[in-house]
């Protein structure tokens, strides 16, 4: 089949690799290259690359509502154009131009966790299960018909990291399987339950901070689904502290209020009072340090009994 493939991170490049060797991948969208900051040098994003490696045709548009951008794709003529993190609406012109539509690896179990950083929300909200769904793209956020989803296991273990790392892999299957049921005409076009839909909207710096007088649970849900990226983070002595890791203890200290260390962990880290127990905080980083295991936290004295996290 004739896909032009629209993508741009890392989590795209399973489901590219995977069309590349079943399907005639006819060209990649992707968005502008970012300029490295330290260096000015330009950085190739991970789709980008792929497709240098592969020898595939490249674009970059900063807008696809463009005349000039509409009768491109249309001289492409694909027949059908997947979208996987490409970071872009896409307009009803494009969406009427394949033979069997665009479809879409949305990295959430439809409808929960419409629009951005679903893998974040599923593990911040304390869910028992993430997965992938494969859906057709329509004019609204992520409201399209469902081909077909795949489920996996959230254990006590993931971060957003290893969630992610899983579900790209997972995308890239459930992409294959569904690709195959388009091109013999027997995919599912199953409609999504509105009543179900809930959305996550982009991250600001300060969605980011963490509130020490939840509970323990919400705590830790909240510090692995935003680790190592975007971060959550505190303030320690005025400076933000960004936390990467943590552990729950159900250990209540009588002493001390809510946000204060109250005791350390010989060998994990300080040890933080929350609501219905406490925290240990088992890796950090410090303002204008390298991220820091809990003992050194603790033995670089960085962080103290004492101490006001807020």
């Amino acid at each position: 089949m004739r896909i032009l493939f629209m993508g741009t991170p890392e989590f795209a490049v399973p489901s590219l690799d995977v069309l590349v060797k079943y399907h005639e991948v006819i060209g990649i969208f992707t968005k502008v290259d970012k300029i490295n900051k330290r260096g000015k040098k330009i950085e190739y994003l991970p789709v980008k690359q792929y497709a240098i490696d592969k020898n595939i045709p490249i674009y970059q548009p900063e807008s696809l509502k463009t005349k000039e951008i509409q009768n491109i794709i249309k001289e492409l003529n694909p027949e059908l154009i997947v979208v996987v993190a490409y970071g872009k609406i896409i307009p009803k012109e494009i969406i009427e131009i394949p033979k069997y539509g665009i479809i879409n690896v949305h990295s959430s179990l439809l409808p929960k966790f419409r629009g951005a950083a679903p893998i974040n929300a599923a593990l911040i909200e304390g869910e028992e299960k993430s997965g992938v769904t494969i859906m057709y793209i329509a004019e609204g956020l992520d409201t399209g018909d469902i081909i077909l989803s795949k489920a996996t296991e959230i254990t006590e273990e993931d971060d957003f990291l290893s969630l992610h790392d899983r579900l790209k892999e997972i995308g890239a299957e459930a992409l294959k399987e569904a690709v195959d049921l388009i091109g013999k005409g027997q995919n599912e076009r199953i409609p999504q339950d509105e009543e179900k839909a809930t959305f996550v909207k982009p991250f600001k710096k300060e969605d980011l901070k963490i509130d020490w007088s939840n509970t323990k649970e919400k705590i830790f849900n909240f510090v692995r689904g935003l680790s190592p990226v975007p971060c959550s983070w505190t303030y320690h002595e005025d400076k933000i502290l960004k936390v990467y890791q943590v552990k729950k203890q159900d250990k209540i200290y009588e002493n001390g209020e809510i946000g204060e260390v109250v005791d350390k962990v010989k060998g994990k880290g300080p040890v933080v009072k929350v609501k219905n127990g406490s925290i240990i905080i088992t890796s950090a980083k410090p303002e204008s340090k390298k991220i820091l295991s809990g003992a050194d936290l603790l033995n670089g004295n960085f962080v103290k009994i004492g101490d006001i996290l807020k």
